[in-house]
């Protein structure tokens, strides 16, 4: 309760007064401020913070711009706060990569969840040819014999034909596990073997298919900014989206040896627990998190 009063108060009484006190004190806005005080990803979150706290109608309309209009925002935010470029010559620069990571980061969440839904089709050309990539890249000195076969339980899928495991994350999962295997393809191998151990076996491609979704989820719920706004000092994409799914891919393997569970039937309490440790990672605003091989 106490705490619900004072966010009240504070964001609408308090904070401004507070502003208004610092640019009468520096005379430079909250912006500038943030700017002179933080790097990296503190920087970007913070600027977010203050535009979409804003009671200016201008400020907040500029983390919802797309990605061709910044260049225009960040004049307006310069008119709006009586920003002389003369004097601080950097701001527009700094305003201008903040912006670009904070509606990147929209656009990104919207290019995977298009991904995401759409579903696998057996009779897309395109898709079935991705399907037979990963096949080649996880067992090229094995044929697959047939289309529909028992042969894709060594890479880890639960029946004859994967179509139907793609069904919770679409063609991304697919698009993913390829990514992996052509990517880092002696440790996508290694980690495949290791999936076939006799006690702390898994399935490696359902598993794959699993960390698509918690990749997908920390995107959605904005638990990746904080890693994104660091890794990326611009725009990012697809690309960078794929390269986090491997790192959990890599990381996942690590902590499931390293963690020795008494049977794959306890496979949902230890994915939660290897969740947690992520979300908990992905907390620090310094993070990075990296495959490094």
């Amino acid at each position: 309760m106490f705490i619900s009063l004072w966010e009240f108060f504070y964001g609408h009484f308090f904070r401004f007064w507070m502003k208004w006190l610092l640019r009468q004190m520096t005379g430079k806005c909250e912006l500038q401020r943030i700017f002179d005080t933080y790097v990296g990803a503190q920087r970007t979150h913070r600027i977010e913070n203050s535009l979409t706290y804003s009671k200016n109608k201008v400020l907040q309309k500029v983390t919802r711009v797309v990605q061709s209009e910044v260049d225009k925002y960040v004049d307006d935010i310069m008119k709006e706060k009586n920003i002389n470029p003369e004097k601080d010559a950097s701001f527009k620069i700094c305003m201008k990569m903040c912006l670009l990571q904070i509606t990147g980061y929209k656009q990104l969440y919207l290019d995977v969840e298009s991904v995401r839904k759409r579903p696998y089709d057996s009779d897309n050309l395109q898709h079935e040819e991705l399907l037979m990539k990963l096949w080649n890249l996880l067992m090229p000195t094995k044929k697959l014999n047939a289309r529909i076969s028992k042969q894709w339980a060594e890479i880890g899928f639960q029946g004859d034909d994967p179509k139907t495991d793609f069904r919770g994350m679409g063609i991304l999962g697919l698009i993913n596990l390829v990514y992996f295997s052509e990517n880092y393809t002696s440790e996508a191998h290694q980690i495949l073997s290791r999936s076939n151990h006799p006690k702390l076996g898994y399935s490696y491609a359902i598993v794959g298919i699993n960390l698509t979704e918690m990749a997908y989820s920390l995107l959605k719920s904005e638990a990746l900014k904080f890693h994104l706004y660091n890794f990326v000092p611009g725009i990012p994409t697809m690309e960078h989206f794929h390269q986090f799914y491997c790192y959990l891919v890599y990381e996942f393997d690590k902590f499931w040896f390293e963690e020795e569970p008494e049977s794959i039937m306890y496979f949902n309490l230890y994915r939660e627990k290897f969740h947690e440790k992520i979300k908990g990672l992905l907390l620090d605003c310094n993070v990075a998190l990296t495959l490094k091989v």
